[in-house]
C-alpha cells in the first residue's frame, strides 16, 4: 500500500500572512534587514482589499505619493520588494501554528496551510487586513441571480459603467468616493443611503452634496426594497422611504455596505483576540500575546489604533526588527539606512 510523501517544509526567517499593501511593504523591510521571508495569501493574487474590492479608489495619504489609486499603490509596492524576490504562495490560508525548536534549542513556529504547505519560521507576521472578509450583500431575493452582471460589490473598472444608469448604495467613504467618480462616466448616478448622515470624511460628504446641488448626480434617502428586471436584466431599483415607495431606473447597482470580516483560523492560534483582531500588548514590537507571532495593519488592535496603511507600514517595520532577534539570536542587528549601506543601495538601484 503506497502512501503520499509528506509535504516539503519551507524554512524561512519570517512568514508573512497577507499580501496586501502592509504585507508587501513588510517583505521589502525584511529584505532591507537581511531577513528571508515567504508570503501566503488566501486570495489568488497580491493586493488584498486594494486589488479585490477597490482597485481604482484614489489614495492620497501615502508619504511622497501625492495621489494614486489602490492598484497603482499595490503595483509600486510589488516593484519595491522585487529586488528581494520574496516567494508568494496564493490560494493558501494559514490554518495552524505549532511551537517547535531548531537544532540549537531556539523556539520556532511551524505553520500549515489549508493547501498542504508547511513553513518553519522564526517569526510570523500577520498582515491579514480585516481577516477573512466578504462584502455585505443585498438582502432582496432578486439580487442573487444578478450578482456579477447587474449587482456589484466592488468597482474594478470604471469603464464597465460608461453610459449606464448606476445606483450606488451605502453611506461610507467607498460609496461616496465611487458615486463621485462614476458621475464622470455613467449616464446618471444615484446615491442611496438610509439616512441624511454619512460615515464618510467631511470633505467627501461636502463634495457629494456639491455635486448633487450642481445636478451632476442624485441623492435619495431610503432603503433598497427590491429589484425590477426584464429578460434577466435590471431595469429599476425599488426604494422604500419615509415619503413612500418609489422606483429609480437603473442598469446597475453597486452595493457598498461594508465588509463582514472574521479572523478565520487565526482565532484558534491561542492569541489574545479583541473584537476579532489580534491584541498588541507592546507597541514597541507589535508582538502578540504569543511569542513570535506579530501583527500589523487592520488585523492589529491596541489603544489609539489607526486603520491607515501608513500605520501598518510603521507596525511592520518595528515588528521585523524584533523578529530579527528571533531569527538570529546570537547576531546583533545593525540599524542602517539604505542610504549608508552601499551594497544594499546598489541592489535596490540595479534591480
Amino acid at each position: 500500500m503506497s502512501t503520499s510523501p509528506a509535504p516539503e517544509t519551507v524554512r524561512t526567517d519570517v512568514l508573512i500572512v497577507g499580501a496586501g499593501p502592509v504585507g508587501l511593504f513588510a517583505a521589502f523591510q525584511a529584505g532591507v534587514l537581511g531577513l528571508t521571508c515567504e508570503i501566503i495569501d488566501v486570495l489568488d493574487r497580491a493586493g488584498g482589499q486594494c486589488t479585490e474590492l477597490y482597485p481604482e479608489k484614489p489614495i492620497y495619504d501615502i508619504p511622497a505619493i501625492p495621489g494614486c489609486n489602490a492598484q497603482e499603490l499595490v503595483d509600486r509596492l510589488l516593484e519595491q520588494c522585487a529586488p528581494f524576490a520574496p516567494p508568494m504562495h496564493f490560494g493558501q490560508r494559514a490554518d495552524s501554528v505549532t511551537d517547535i525548536t531548531n537544532d540549537d534549542g531556539h523556539p520556532r513556529l511551524l505553520v500549515t496551510t489549508d493547501g498542504g504547505k508547511r513553513f518553519d519560521a522564526a517569526a510570523v507576521l500577520v498582515c491579514a487586513g480585516a481577516g477573512a472578509f466578504a462584502p455585505q450583500r443585498v438582502s432582496v431575493p432578486e439580487a442573487v441571480a444578478l450578482e456579477g452582471k447587474h449587482v456589484h460589490y466592488a468597482v474594478r473598472e470604471l469603464s464597465r459603467f460608461a453610459g449606464k444608469r448606476v445606483l450606488v448604495a451605502g453611506g461610507g467613504d467607498s460609496a461616496l468616493d465611487w458615486a463621485l467618480a462614476l458621475r464622470k462616466v455613467a449616464a446618471r448616478v444615484t446615491l442611496l443611503h438610509r439616512r441624511e448622515g454619512f460615515r464618510a470624511a467631511d470633505h467627501t460628504v461636502a463634495s457629494m452634496r456639491a455635486a448633487v446641488e450642481a445636478g451632476e448626480m442624485d441623492f435619495v434617502m431610503g432603503m433598497l426594497g427590491g429589484l425590477a428586471t426584464a429578460d434577466g436584466a435590471l431595469t429599476a431599483v425599488q426604494v422604500k422611504s419615509r415619503d413612500g415607495d418609489k422606483e429609480i431606473p437603473a442598469d446597475d447597482v453597486i452595493a457598498l455596505y461594508g465588509l463582514v470580516s472574521e479572523p478565520g483560523p487565526i482565532a484558534q492560534w491561542d492569541l489574545d483576540m479583541r473584537a476579532g483582531r489580534i491584541f498588541i500588548p507592546d507597541t514597541t514590537t507589535y508582538e502578540s500575546s504569543r511569542r513570535g507571532v506579530f501583527a500589523a495593519g487592520d488585523i492589529a488592535y491596541y489603544a489609539n489604533k489607526q486603520k491607515l496603511i501608513l500605520s501598518g507600514f510603521h507596525e511592520a517595520a518595528l515588528a521585523l526588527r524584533r523578529a530579527y532577534h528571533y531569527a538570529y539570536p546570537n547576531k546583533a542587528l545593525v540599524h542602517m539606512h539604505t542610504s549608508n549601506n552601499p551594497a544594499l543601495a546598489q541592489k535596490l538601484t540595479h534591480a
